[in-house]
């Protein structure tokens, strides 16, 4: 018996190797062939046909959504790929919505949906809070450019608060990016984000902070500092800052802050249980508590 590409069909039970090769799923269900249409026939116009069939008639609804949504995001269909998944992701399992979120983040930003992002991305925050996140687990098994690796609790608590970071950041609101990217640094510190945090910094006038941070980078006291391009926005940030190294103004304008009270205790209260050593509230916290007693007034 011949498959549809006219490829022999192994014994039953044995892998294609064919299809171990190209990393595809063996037999032919709607879902392989749009596999196989976009992987090695690379015809993304006809994996998307094949991907809707697969939905469908509930083949592998999981996987079929969130390729689909890749696919449609690298034909620039961006706003198509967000309205499939929030009107099909009822049709996937629980254990399939964290993915789909954050395909979902990623088409929000690619298009400028910048507020849906912010939201999205305080919902995951809360979930980790919550002990929600990774299904409760303290690891998740996650893959990039086909290998697996196990992501910690922290680290991806660190990488969303990055994302929300850099969001905030697109909409000006430095005051909020640089507590996120504070708190990121708390829990896993990186020269990339280290060097955001130094723009946030520079954007409010506080060029003594931002040289401070862009040293650390530059001395390598940061991991990733060794990284050729963290080394380069550094220098490059180190040149923005110099020229206009004076004390503070201290007359800044007060953006609205856009952090909920419950998120910033949920977060408190996960650096606590992180680090029981610590055990006062942190200095950032304080100051915010100041910004809005000011805005208030």
């Amino acid at each position: 018996m011949e498959e549809s590409s006219g490829r022999k069909s192994s014994r039953k039970g044995d892998k294609d190797p064919f299809c171990v090769l190209h990393k595809l799923p063996s037999g032919d269900t709607p879902y392989v062939r749009a596999k196989h249409a976009q992987l090695v026939e690379k015809d993304p116009e006809v994996a998307i046909v094949l991907f809707w069939k697969a939905i469908n008639a509930g083949d592998r609804v999981d996987s079929a959504l969130k390729d689909m949504a890749i696919v449609m995001k690298q034909l620039d269909r961006t706003e198509e790929a967000i309205e499939a998944i929030k009107s099909f992701r009822s049709l996937c399992s629980k254990h399939a919505q964290e993915s789909l979120d954050n395909v979902l983040i990623d088409l929000y930003k690619k298009c400028g949906r910048i507020d849906e992002q912010i939201d999205l991305l305080k919902q995951k925050l809360r979930l980790i809070y919550q002990g929600e996140a990774f299904n409760g687990k303290p690891t998740k098994t996650a893959r990039s450019h086909g290998k697996k690796f196990q992501v910690s609790i922290k680290q991806e608590t660190s990488r969303i608060l990055g994302n929300l970071g850099w969001a905030y950041m697109q909409k000006s609101n430095y005051m909020a990016a640089e507590v996120v990217y504070k708190k990121a640094q708390m829990i896993d510190p990186d020269a990339n984000k280290a060097c955001n945090l130094a723009l946030c910094l520079i954007k409010q006038a506080r060029n003594s902070e931002a040289h401070s941070i862009l040293n650390e980078v530059l001395q390598g006291n940061i991991p990733g500092s060794e990284d050729c391009k963290a080394q380069n926005r550094a220098q490059e940030l180190m040149l923005e800052v110099e020229p206009r190294w004076l004390p503070p103004s201290t007359k800044m304008k007060i953006a609205r802050f856009d952090l909920e009270d419950d998120l910033i205790d949920g977060l408190e209260k996960l650096l606590n249980e992180w680090a029981p050593s610590r055990t006062k509230r942190l200095p950032i916290f304080e100051e915010i508590s100041s910004y809005r007693n000011q805005v208030a007034c």
